[in-house]
């Protein structure tokens, strides 16, 4: 079995995500790290070193263009114009029991704004393939199966509803041990499910997403 990993992204919106939440959020947030923080042998590995984008990738070569790191922070958009097809960044090394950490803000203009984090994804035939920890009005905390079964399962929004922050700074964590998976946004757990086909690959990259039909930015 591969060695439990704790992977993060840093970014310079955690300031604003923590003033934003006026300090009990963050406390809830804190308590969702708390199972991974007791992993025997777990090991933290930064995928993002706040400048550039050494260790992701391009799925095409139209994607550079779409991709930068401003501040400090991952951004895409298409400079204000509606994106034709998805597009995906992704790690050029591939993880298998890990527990992903990020801040991420979603906004638009118009058209279907939606984004998203892949995860033991791979390269098929030109296509990502593989899970995503969904975000966008009416996706929060979905997970889906890109390419391949579609939406595992919806995301519990009950009590994530109160915390939500649109357009904003939140937060995302992506747990996954064996078949074992979930999904946690402002330390809200929104999904929990167990991967009940032995064949689905349990290794792959991590990617990010921005959805095609809209003028959107994902940061």
């Amino acid at each position: 079995m591969a060695k439990y990993l704790k992977l993060k992204m840093v970014s310079k919106g955690l300031n604003f995500l923590a003033k934003s939440m006026k300090c009990m959020p963050v406390l809830l947030l804190l308590q969702g790290f708390s199972l991974a923080a007791q992993q025997s042998g777990a090991k933290t590995i930064s995928l993002f070193d706040e400048q550039t984008l050494k260790g992701w990738k391009f799925v095409t070569p139209d994607d550079k263009k779409l991709w930068s790191v401003v501040n400090g922070i991952i951004v895409c958009n298409n400079g204000g114009e509606y994106l034709k097809s998805n597009s995906f960044l992704h790690t050029e090394n591939e993880y298998q029991d890990f527990e992903f950490r990020c801040l991420f803000r979603l906004s638009g203009d118009s058209g279907f704004i939606n984004s998203g984090i892949q995860y033991r994804s791979k390269l098929t035939k030109g296509n990502v393939t593989g899970y995503q920890a969904d975000i966008g009005n009416g996706y929060w905390g979905d997970l889906y199966d890109e390419h391949r079964r579609g939406t595992l399962l919806k995301g519990d929004t009950t009590i994530l509803h109160h915390l939500l922050f649109e357009d904003n700074w939140n937060s995302y964590i992506i747990r996954v041990r064996d078949r074992h998976h979930e999904l946690y946004i402002n330390g809200i757990k929104t999904a929990d499910y167990f991967e009940k086909d032995p064949s689905i690959p349990s290794k792959g990259f991590i990617a990010l997403q921005i959805h095609s039909g809209g003028i959107a930015k994902v940061e």
